[in-house]
């Protein structure tokens, strides 16, 4: 669709100039007091790697982004946005980039789509991803005790989904019969996620990607909701989400920034004022050069 083409030639060109102009306009809940310094690095680009395993459904893809370094690579599963239902890891590949050029390996992943998928196919997707580090963390050089996750949109919530399950002892349903603290993630960076699916009405997205309305399945609705497994056992997180979204209410974030918190886990929110879901991922440069901090942050801590 022109409308598609359009967006993806304003993602990385946007992000950049309209950070610049907007930068300022955020509020920073919980900021760190500490800062760190980031380093710049060279790095190469495996294109399309096949991470499915043979028999898989689907064949899925992804581009693995690995900076020069004598040492283990800290590792960041990235995840795209799109309803469940559309785009690609494309869209994400500005922020690999930047990832990259600190020090991080970006595993830039494809997943399955809804209506032909319907939850959880799309979670199994992540979580086979992840587990293709693990088997290729050799080969590779991957440090894969430091794999984090990014994600916007619907892979914002499939990132989340993934880590607070693998962290909690009460998703096992989640957990089969590929999770599983093999799955679990050091951190994680998420922008305009909907981490309460049952505070949404049964629109079309959330309706073909669960496979009926919050009348007829209200346990699938919560089960599907990141949310609802968070426990003081989760790891870290960064949230960023435009405060006029009205696609994802900046209300999901608050929500889920707060729950964190009142479960003893470290959370930040960075706040994009005057911004919507479409905008605050078109503008988030200075959202992405604050998660590469905490990013930077928490892997060093994790050492």
């Amino acid at each position: 669709m022109k409308t598609q083409r359009v967006l993806k030639r304003l993602v990385g060109v946007g992000a950049m100039v309209s950070a610049l102009a907007l930068g300022g306009c955020a509020s920073y809940h919980n900021a760190p007091t500490e800062s760190v310094a980031l380093e710049n690095t060279a790095f190469t680009v495996n294109h399309g790697l096949h991470f499915s395993p043979e028999d898989w459904p689907e064949a899925l893809y992804g581009d693995l982004y690995l900076p020069e370094s004598e040492q283990l690579r800290p590792v960041v599963l990235m995840v795209h946005g799109g309803g469940w239902e559309g785009r690609s890891r494309g869209d994400m590949n500005w922020i690999a980039e930047e990832l990259a050029s600190h020090g991080f390996a970006v595993f830039n992943i494809d997943y399955r789509f809804a209506p032909e998928h319907i939850f959880p196919t799309q979670l199994h997707d992540l979580q086979i991803a992840r587990t293709w580090l693990n088997r290729h963390a050799e080969q590779y050089r991957l440090d894969v005790s430091q794999v984090s996750g990014f994600g916007f949109s619907s892979g914002a919530h499939l990132i989340a989904l993934m880590a607070l399950a693998a962290s909690s002892n009460h998703a096992e349903a989640l957990n089969q019969p590929y999770g599983g603290p093999e799955t679990a993630l050091s951190a994680v960076v998420v922008g305009g996620t909907p981490a309460d699916l049952t505070t949404f009405g049964s629109g079309k997205l959330i309706r073909q990607f669960l496979g009926g309305t919050k009348q007829d399945i209200p346990d699938t609705y919560r089960a599907a909701s990141p949310i609802t497994y968070v426990t003081d056992n989760a790891p870290p997180f960064f949230l960023f989400h435009g405060n006029m979204d009205s696609l994802v209410p900046f209300q999901q974030s608050r929500k889920l920034h707060e729950t964190l918190l009142a479960n003893g886990v470290k959370s930040e929110l960075f706040e994009m004022r005057l911004r919507g879901h479409i905008t605050s991922f078109l503008t988030a440069g200075n959202a992405v050069g604050k998660a590469t901090d905490f990013l930077v942050r928490h892997h060093k801590n994790g050492r």
